[in-house]
């Protein structure tokens, strides 16, 4: 299947990590202020099959350690296709990169990061039409339903920021979709182990209520893709008995989450970061902290720069939540959940959050009650002692709790 290619494109490289001296070049990821991996369904007419575009310098053009902004755009035909499958797909991408020997993939959406061993480029994969090629083939041979695709590798700045805008309004009404679903209207739930490679215990579960981490998939995604892969990354959770309403603990989630861990995690409180709060695995959109010294939780998009108000970065604290270990105070999460009438449900919902980045907090500002909008501290508030006085000032819920 991949005769002539110059690395080798196997399950087997799923969970190779690629570290900064051995790259050789890095594509998207937090140096990089925009990039985005996008699949939209066409009609058959409109897609030129097996087709790979690359508008802009390609690998081999790109010098040797530089970070450079990517657009990965897909397009796909095919009669049993539906548009609900178009965030499956785009998901996929990075399962199947993930393949290629030499080559890494993390995260989604606009916030991917990938990157290229010297060895791999010196081997010969020193252009894009050899990853557009292993994803055209894999594509193709687990998902026959696609009779037609298309690749196109975009490093233009230019058409980069052309075509960004577009990709965030199409994620934007994905997400939409699922808002007015909730947990209560539903019999069953969806999971997902499709980062296992990298967080070998980690079980993604996936609510009407609850987005994936990465955030590519809601309720609706899920249900499409156990549809038409059964026996995929995703499949159904049966939702059992609801043994706590206000942490999220079902018996069915329960006993998945053990099957597909291997035993290594039992039980998940849904809606809450603390005590047995869901895993995380290394692709998820942001970062939900515990502040102690405050009673408070903060969260950190990637791509934040700075330091967050406990002194650490974003990598810093994903190194510390993901992993598919339980840790509390410390959860992954995806960007839309902060939208959701469950987020930290058990913890004090919107009462209990206290920082975020200012362009998070503008993001999410449909979803932040009026009245705790201006009393959430941003990265103005630098330091715990800071956040304190702010907590006071602006008369938080939680500054009630603070001792004299």
């Amino acid at each position: 299947m991949f005769e002539g290619f110059p690395v080798e494109v196997s399950v087997a490289y799923e969970g190779e990590r690629i570290r900064a001296p051995d790259m050789q070049i890095e594509l998207g990821g937090s140096n990089v202020d925009r990039k985005f991996e996008l699949v939209q369904l066409k009609p058959l007419g409109e897609v030129e099959d097996g087709k790979i575009e690359i508008i802009g310098p390609d690998i081999s053009a790109l010098k040797e350690g530089g970070s450079y902004p990517l657009g990965i755009y897909i397009e796909v035909a095919g009669k049993e296709l539906e548009k609900d499958l178009e965030p499956v797909i785009e998901r996929r991408i990075h399962m199947y990169t993930n393949y290629i020997e030499g080559f890494w993939h993390m995260a989604s959406r606009e916030t991917i990061w990938m990157r290229l061993s010297k060895k791999s480029f010196k081997k010969g994969l020193n252009s894009f039409k050899w990853i557009g090629l292993a994803l055209l083939k894999l594509f193709k041979a687990e998902l026959p339903i696609i009779e037609k695709m298309k690749v196109t590798f975009i490093t233009d700045p230019a058409k980069i920021d052309e075509m960004y805008p577009k990709a965030i309004e199409i994620y934007e009404a994905r997400d939409a979709r699922a808002r007015a679903l909730r947990d209560e209207d539903v019999d069953e739930f969806y999971g997902c182990i499709l980062c296992q490679s990298f967080a070998p215990p980690h079980v993604c579960v996936i609510t009407p209520n609850r987005v994936s981490l990465c955030g590519s998939i809601n309720w609706f995604d899920a249900r499409a893709a156990v549809k038409i892969d059964p026996e995929g990354p995703n499949f159904v959770v049966p939702k059992g008995e609801c043994l706590d309403p206000i942490k999220g603990e079902y018996s069915g989630v329960n006993q998945i989450v053990e099957e597909r861990s291997l035993g290594e995690n039992k039980r998940y409180y849904l809606y809450s970061m603390f005590e047995l709060p869901p895993t995380s695995c290394g692709c998820f959109e942001a970062v939900a902290f515990y502040i102690p010294d405050v009673d408070g939780i903060g969260i950190v998009p990637r791509g934040f720069k700075g330091s967050t108000v406990n002194g650490l970065p974003f990598s810093t604290m994903a190194g510390h939540t993901g992993g598919g270990i339980q840790t509390e105070g410390f959860l992954g999460l995806g960007i839309e959940y902060m939208r959701s009438p469950k987020l930290f449900q058990a913890d004090g919902g919107w009462e209990r959050i206290v920082w975020m980045p200012s362009e998070l907090k503008e993001r999410v500002k449909d979803a932040i009650p009026p009245d705790l909008f201006d009393k959430i501290a941003t990265e103005a508030v630098s330091t715990i002692e800071d956040l304190r006085n702010f907590l006071i000032e602006k008369k938080h819920p939680v500054a009630r709790r603070f001792k004299p």
